[in-house]
């Protein structure tokens, strides 16, 4: 896992909603976007996450976060890949972004 510069830190890396959690297997770190970087934007983007039984994202919902940041890390959680499962699986991602 390689963080991009300007991102820190991200918490809860897959925080499961009503059901287990899925282990992540490969995390792809979230641009940390040029604006947010001269606004000294931070904040936690909140996504809601349907991973397939093979592991890979379907689909994600935003559940919260600052606009600037929710385009990033859309982006590289559609990226990620969990470990398979028997079935389908809906799980909250949240991404903390700090600047250095």
């Amino acid at each position: 896992m390689t963080l991009s510069a300007g991102l820190l830190a991200w918490a809860n890396a897959a925080q499961a909603q009503d059901r287990s959690e899925r282990k992540v297997i490969n995390r792809i770190a979230p641009v940390y976007p040029e604006l947010a970087k001269r606004m000294h934007v931070s904040g936690v983007v909140k996504l809601e996450v349907v991973i397939r039984a093979n592991g890979n994202v379907k689909s994600t919902k935003v559940v919260g976060g600052n606009p600037v940041l929710i385009g990033p890390a859309t982006l590289a959680v559609g990226k990620w890949k969990f470990e398979a499962a028997p079935e389908e699986t809906t799980e909250v991602i949240q991404l903390t972004f700090v600047p250095r």
